[in-house]
């Protein structure tokens, strides 16, 4: 196990503390790890302290899903909660208090009651011929562990509820055919239970013990603090404003493993209950849906999409399943990408940033309009001993109910990284008149913005062809973004303005029109020869 060889001191110039016992359920009983690293990663942890060899390291960045494991905990509401998370970048100390599965687990595990040799996955991965070289095999095991566990027994898998279940595995090999029909054909086989009220009974004896609010300035400093209640994480926050913070680590894991950064101090948001709610509120403007955020991307786009269906699509393609069961919104937020695909959709949905301090008399709020938290690239309004706190996304009066639409381009379906994403919220009365628009934009500035020119050009309009036309202009001239590996700036600005035009067609043109032309000439053409100019 590697460890600092001098750990810095921190602000008090005292060295951080030991880390705190690390407790996993695994294989029907608890086990203790003691000194693990604050910064150690679960797939070293699990490779290299408990010889579960079966779990692979691809790409070190949650991307390729040979990484992958299962993990059970309880969630939010107090349920059994199972997730498939990239071990590659999840921090050790995160799965504290939780149950862990790997590949090799599910034969050995003697919480699984099992009618044949192998768990019924990974007898139907060997029927359907779904494993070649098998590096990516455990990984795609895992996840359709979680898959099997989801649901009744015996439930028939779609083939649609195959293919998102692993969105976030790769396979270069065979190829997805036989992997979707081992999907398809598992539950048919006899079953394999896993004794849920031991597993209940185990975790209640893994929960780490509640952990002080903020220690005395002489006290050392934790090497990795995770407070249940909130004001024990704001005291510590601003008690030790230095120390980095993770939430789902699908992010500050790459500074370990891409980066290479030592962290000896961690500061983990995820286990606060309160940031882990989902709710709404009640107030002088109307209902609001208050996303905690330590809710998990998985859960805030669940909230989300409760309210608006149509946005099933759009957040089938953030990233892959692992990633949303690890990561959160809060934690989208307050990295400020500005490719990242949430906060075009939050900013078009009018939503609020709730930034929390630690205060005399309890936590004290900051509300900011969230196009108004981002100041740069990567630099936020958030102060030192702030936290993101929540994000507020109004729902209304129940009379004034926009249509939203949000699209994203990669040059991958899904598991990638946007070149361009728009949102769009639209309010219309009878008459076809755009009454309000907003529309957020991602991959197209510095920063997540709002496209407030398009949206002057749409309001007070007739949502029809010329109208969208003008909005397109103003769309693709309020913005100059860059040239990378993704896209060119000229592809990026045909495509943001092509957005806004195929919202129109999806929502106004007669299904039987003909096609309406944006130029009279090829925009191909026109396309890669700007393209051209600027690589020249």
């Amino acid at each position: 196990m590697s460890t600092d060889t001098a750990a810095p001191a921190n602000a008090h110039g005292a060295p951080p503390s030991p880390p705190p016992p690390l407790r996993l359920v695994h294989r029907g009983r608890v086990r203790q790890l003691d000194a693990v690293p604050a910064d150690r990663t679960l797939l070293a942890l699990l490779r290299e302290d408990l010889g579960l060899t079966s779990v692979k390291e691809g790409c070190a960045s949650g991307d390729c899903g040979a990484c992958t494991v299962a993990v059970a905990d309880h969630g939010p509401d107090g349920a059994l909660r199972w997730r498939a998370l990239n071990s590659c970048i999840r921090l050790a100390h995160a799965a504290n208090g939780c149950a862990v599965w790997t590949a090799e687990d599910l034969t050995q595990d003697p919480l699984i009651a099992r009618t044949g040799p192998l768990h019924p996955v990974q007898q139907a991965l060997a029927d359907a011929h779904g494993s070649q070289c098998g590096f990516c095999t455990p990984g795609f095991v895992m996840s359709l562990f979680v898959l099997y566990q989801g649901r009744p027994a015996g439930t028939p898998v779609t083939r649609d509820e195959a293919v998102e279940a692993l969105s976030g595995n790769l396979c270069r090999c065979t190829g997805y055919r036989p992997i979707l029909d081992a999907a398809q054909a598992m539950t048919a086989l006899p079953p394999a239970t896993v004794d849920t009220a031991a597993l209940h009974t185990l975790l209640a004896a893994a929960q780490p013990a509640a952990q002080p609010p903020a220690p005395l300035p002489d006290t050392a400093a934790p090497a990795y603090l995770a407070p249940r209640d909130l004001d024990s994480l704001l005291a510590a926050r601003a008690r030790w404003p230095h120390v980095p913070v993770v939430a789902g680590g699908t992010d500050a894991g790459l500074w370990i493993t891409k980066q290479h950064r030592r962290l000896t101090q961690v500061l983990d948001v995820s286990r606060c209950a309160a940031l882990q709610r989902i709710d709404t509120q009640d107030g002088p403007h109307g209902r609001t849906l208050r996303i905690g955020a330590a809710a998990t991307l998985h859960d805030a786009f669940a909230a989300l999409q409760a309210h608006w269906p149509s946005l099933r699509d759009f957040f089938g393609r953030f990233a892959g399943q692992p990633i949303r069961h690890g990561g959160t919104l809060g934690g989208n937020v307050a990295n400020g990408s500005p490719i990242g695909d949430s906060m075009p959709l939050l900013i078009a949905l009018g939503a609020s940033v709730v930034l929390l301090r630690h205060g005399a008399r309890g936590p004290e709020e900051r509300r900011l309009p969230l196009e108004d938290f981002y100041r740069g690239y990567r630099q936020t309004a958030l102060a030192a001993d702030e936290l993101v706190g929540y994000l507020d996304i109004p729902l209304g009066n129940g009379t004034a109910w926009p249509e939203v639409h949000a699209h994203k381009v990669s040059k991958r379906f899904e598991d990638d990284i946007s070149a361009v994403c728009l949102a769009l919220a639209l309010w219309r009365d009878t008459e076809g008149r755009v009454v309000q628009a907003r529309i957020g934009a991602g991959g197209v500035a510095p920063v997540p913005t709002r496209a407030r020119a398009a949206e002057a050009a749409l309001r007070g309009q007739l949502w029809q062809a010329d109208t969208v036309r003008a909005a397109m202009d103003a769309l693709q001239s309020e913005f100059a973004p860059l040239s990378d590996g993704r896209a060119s700036a000229a592809y990026r600005r045909a495509v943001l303005g092509n957005l806004l035009w195929r919202t129109w067609l999806a929502t106004a043109a007669a299904p039987d029109a003909p096609p309406v032309r944006l130029d009279e000439h090829a925009p191909w053409q026109a396309l890669l020869q700007t393209t051209a100019e600027e690589r020249a």
